[in-house]
């Protein structure tokens, strides 16, 4: 029982902390999602910005904005009246969407915020050439079903970055300046990647409050377990206990002499077993009274248990006045010379007992058997040692016999 209880409670401690482990991953899982989530969210916000503002500017054909040290002609765009001088003077130039999107790129760059980069796999801007992650990603949106790419990453400063980017799809618009490169509508000519920095944290809170729950638990379900074995144990101990002699019971002798008599058989060693009467004890209580004969019935049952100190041998409690005796190992000879010990030292001990017809003091007969290797059960075997003790009652008491008359010889 004791070795069930314990695996039963490591089966609920692991199980239990196998449960933590679980929720801890999962919860972890989600919390690193939901921060992946929002930059995720931040970094298609930008692009679709971008997108809007590029569409405003095909479907007007481009803006024409004033040229400066800062704003140049786009010496790759070309197209009629590039550049042009207003009626009063100022001299123009047409930014395509392109254009446009180096410019506010090159803005944000300044103000160290979000950065952008439009490239494509096929630029009319060598400056647009992409990067090593841009180039893979637009290869999988040519090539496969990917819509958008993203990733956190560390740039060449040691810094967390998320970096985000989904392809440019040519419209009509569009081909105004890129049908001579063969795009058509529908078309991946490109993209905008988005880069920006990133904090990504572990979520220590909630790991550490998943290790404090599962320690909790994990000394609830031990100390909670420990007390429930120990009860346990106790529970089996009773079971296993006769209330009055506080030595084994007859449940425990049949368990023991089941378990001891198999093995026996299997391994061919010598067991016995004994069977052990007080003398004429009936006529005992009838004269001293019940009160008394328990308290005999202790004092013999005591000093059985302390005589028989072999790891093995077991006596126990068999029914009112009977002991049974289980001697693993033990052949003939040696049961019967254990068991004239422990007739020796009951009578030695001269409890009064003047309804003994054989004598003044409390005496015992014992029948002994060994396994002979013909019984087929432990109940013949046990019905032999029956037979024995009958036969040491029949020939005057106080004496210990076997089934075939060998008899123990008298200290």
């Amino acid at each position: 029982m004791f070795k069930r209880t314990k695996k039963y409670i490591f089966g609920a401690l692991f199980l239990w902390l196998a449960i933590i482990s679980a929720s801890a991953f999962w919860n972890v899982t989600q919390a690193q999602n939901s921060q992946m989530q929002i930059y995720l969210e931040g970094g298609r916000a930008f692009f679709n910005q971008l997108v809007i503002t590029r569409e405003w500017n095909s479907r007007h054909g481009g803006v024409y904005v004033p040229i400066t040290a800062e704003t140049q002609p786009n010496p790759y765009l070309d197209v009629p009246n590039r550049d042009i001088t207003s009626t009063n003077g100022q001299k123009l130039t047409l930014i395509n969407p392109a254009y446009m999107t180096r410019l506010i790129a090159e803005l944000a760059a300044e103000k160290e915020q979000v950065q952008f980069h439009i490239t494509s796999l096929n630029p009319i801007r060598p400056a647009n050439t992409p990067e090593a992650w841009e180039a893979q990603a637009l290869t999988s949106f040519e090539n496969t079903d990917l819509k958008e790419y993203y990733e956190f990453s560390v740039n060449k400063s040691g810094k967390t970055v998320f970096r985000y980017m989904a392809p440019l799809i040519t419209q009509q618009s569009c081909l105004k300046c890129h049908a001579k490169q063969g795009y058509k509508v529908g078309d991946v000519r490109g993209g905008i990647s988005v880069t920006s920095s990133a904090r990504f944290t572990q979520p220590w809170e909630l790991i550490l409050s998943h290790v404090l729950i599962g320690l909790v638990g994990s000394m609830f379900i031990l100390v909670f377990g420990n007390r429930l074995d120990r009860n346990m144990l106790l529970l089996e101990n009773l079971s296993n206990i006769d209330g009055l002699t506080q030595i084994h019971n007859r449940r425990f002798f049949d368990e023991t002499l089941m378990r001891e008599f198999q093995y026996t058989r299997r391994n061919k060693i010598p067991l016995a077993v004994a069977l052990c009467d007080l003398d004429h004890f009936k006529a005992y209580n009838d004269l001293y009274g019940h009160q008394a004969g328990d308290e005999c019935l202790k004092t013999v049952a005591q000093v059985f248990a302390s005589l028989l100190k072999r790891p093995g041998d077991v006596v126990a409690r068999y029914g009112g006045e009977e002991f049974g005796i289980v001697l693993p190992y033990t052949n003939l000879e040696g049961a019967l010379a254990i068991c004239n010990s422990l007739r020796a030292k009951i009578e030695s001990m001269q409890i009064p007992h003047k309804a003994n017809s054989i004598a003044e003091y409390v005496t015992v007969s014992i029948g002994v058997a060994v396994y002979a290797g013909e019984e087929s059960s432990q109940e013949m075997f046990v019905k032999r040692a029956d037979e024995a003790l009958y036969l040491a009652k029949s020939q005057g008491r106080n004496m210990v016999l076997s089934k075939d008359g060998s008899a123990a010889a008298r200290l």
